[in-house]
């Protein structure tokens, strides 16, 4: 097993491992309650909804694991599944059934495109500043995901964006501040798991507080629903609308992959000298099989989540870690109660901390060159400003593009970074025009 994984040559342990795939998977188990929540919209079962999520990315994390080797765990993904439930079904009023069956041909395109080396095509040749500029972007946009998780930060403040009062009106944020001071003294105390345990200490704590919320009658076991199985509706894929769903779908997912692949890489050190992240063919893969199982199970896109940064910051390095987070989803299927009492306050602490862990990046990016610094910073604003990782890589290319061809720089620029800068300006043209 440590030979498989390569522990040794990436200086690992079976127990950092363990705890950092415990701390992707509780940082990112939100997932499993938020992602029925929305598909529920859509007119689907909740409890079908949850199944699906948990087997989904249970299935395509064990991919990851064992096709990359790499610390990354996968689920359907929010702003995805928004797109799925408020755009498609409510706002274009088409079925749900539909929507998989767009979420299906996204993930059959990519299982193609993966084998023949396009989407890694399209990943290496995105500017090495402009991936360092990713991991920075990331870290903040999870940021700002913690604290608003949280309740710390809110636009009801009277200004566009700000704190609230730490207070006992605002118990949530209050519990996640000590639970974010509890963190970082065992991170400087170099207390294995620091950010494992912050995450179980800030739950108990937050019982007092009223975050916490144990319910009557609490039983930890419960038993799975079945899921959807193959409700597709293949009636209207030649439509125009088809093709509009499909592409968003299709688009959304190809950068929002590529971001976070570039961004964990970057956060375990596993990047090599030009910012290319190991095995992505097979990083890329996993993300395709696990659109295709969702689909085929009833929920919708899989992708790689950025919380898999708190686990590489707990001491991940390896695919294994993937495994003890996919073998948690499938515990999930039974132990749901369990899961559901640890507060968003509990898991905000990890992923406002490893914003801090990713800044670690901006060290290498070289702002000396303004061709290159200032698509980096533009990278890094527009992830976190427009809640995106997706926006972040677009407004990077693009900014990349224009800098190089007006200082007559363009034989610096990859020719698929080109076509991607064009295909963006173009996709902004066509969105403003119609």
């Amino acid at each position: 097993m440590s030979e498989f994984f390569k522990f040794k040559e990436r200086n690992t342990s079976f127990g950092k491992e363990i705890v950092g795939g415990i701390t992707t998977f509780l940082a990112m188990s939100y997932i499993l309650a938020v992602n029925p929540s929305i598909l529920s919209n859509a007119g689907m079962d909740w409890n079908s909804v949850f199944t699906a999520t948990a087997v989904s990315g249970a299935i395509a994390t064990l991919v990851m694991a064992f096709c990359a080797n790499l610390p990354v765990a996968l689920a359907p993904g929010l702003g995805l599944n928004a797109f799925f439930t408020y755009s498609v079904v409510l706002g274009m009023g088409c079925t749900w059934q539909f929507a998989l069956t767009a979420v299906l041909a996204e993930g059959v395109l990519f299982i193609i495109l993966s084998f023949f080396g396009v989407r890694e095509a399209i990943m290496r040749s995105i500017p090495v500043n402009l991936r360092k500029a990713v991991s920075v972007g990331i870290g903040l946009f999870i940021t700002i995901i913690g604290l608003a998780n949280a309740g710390i930060c809110t636009g009801d403040t009277g200004t566009l964006i700000g704190f609230v009062n730490f207070d006992w009106k605002h118990a949530s944020a209050l519990v996640a501040t000590i639970g974010l001071i509890i963190t970082i003294i065992l991170y400087v105390l170099k207390v294995p798991g620091a950010i494992l345990i912050g995450i179980i200490l800030t739950t108990i704590i937050g019982i007092p507080f009223g975050v916490t919320k144990i319910p009557e009658n609490f039983t930890p076991l419960a038993t799975p629903a079945a899921p959807y199985f193959f409700q597709f509706e293949f009636a209207n894929i030649l439509s125009m609308k088809f093709f509009i769903v499909f592409f968003t779908f299709l688009f959304t997912d190809l950068f929002d992959t590529i971001g976070t692949l570039l961004g964990v890489s970057e956060q375990a050190g596993l990047s090599d000298k030009d910012g290319n992240v190991p095995n992505v063919k097979g990083a890329l893969l996993s993300d395709a099989v696990g659109t295709v199982v969702g689909a085929c199970l009833g929920t919708s896109t899989v992708t790689s989540f950025v919380e898999s940064t708190s686990g590489v910051a707990a001491g991940a390095k390896t695919g294994f870690a993937s495994v003890a987070t996919a073998a948690l989803f499938l515990v999930a299927l039974f132990l749901n109660p369990l899961f559901a009492l640890i507060p968003s306050a509990a898991t905000a602490p990890a992923l406002i901390f490893v914003g801090f862990l990713m800044m670690k990046a901006v060290s290498g990016i070289d702002f000396k060159d303004a061709t290159e610094g200032i698509p980096a910073f533009i990278t890094i604003m527009v992830m976190p400003f427009s809640y995106s990782v997706s926006k972040g890589i677009v407004w990077g290319v693009i900014s990349y593009a224009i800098c190089k061809l007006v200082t007559r720089k363009i034989k610096e620029v990859h020719v698929i970074t080109w076509i991607l800068a064009l295909v963006f300006i173009a996709d902004f043209v066509f969105e403003a025009v119609k």
